[in-house]
């Protein structure tokens, strides 16, 4: 017989085919600067950045302060939708409890951003 911690609980499900989806998902928007940090305590965000200017080969990091995160969780975040000009990637690249920083980076070789990005995050659940 298999065991699991913990109780079941209505925060996801799997679809028809099997996969799991987390619900709940929040939406915030962020304020004054590329730099500025968000707060979005949710297992599954959106985040519409401020109409950034990233320069050409640039990067760019903010905060998202989630109370839902601990510092063992993996946290994956990519663009959902781009209409700014320049290349841009999107990428966890810090994890602490409590929050974790995006930072935004803007591959392309000569043009600057000029426009919102809309980036969606999701937080697995791992344990030590």
């Amino acid at each position: 017989r298999s065991h699991m911690a913990g109780g079941y609980n209505t925060t996801g499900y799997r679809n028809g085919d099997g996969v799991l989806v987390t619900q709940g998902q929040t939406a915030v928007t962020q304020a004054t600067s590329i730099t500025t940090g968000v707060t979005c305590s949710a297992y599954s965000g959106v985040i519409t950045t401020v109409s950034q200017t990233v320069a050409a080969g640039a990067e760019a990091e903010f905060t998202v302060t989630n109370t839902k995160v601990a510092a063992t969780d993996i946290v994956v975040a990519c663009i959902k939708t781009h209409t700014s000009a320049g290349t841009f990637v999107a990428n966890v690249s810090a994890v602490a409890a409590g929050s974790f920083n995006i930072q935004l980076t803007n591959l392309h070789a000569a043009t600057a951003g000029n426009n919102v990005l809309v980036i969606n995050f999701i937080v697995l659940k791992a344990e030590a």
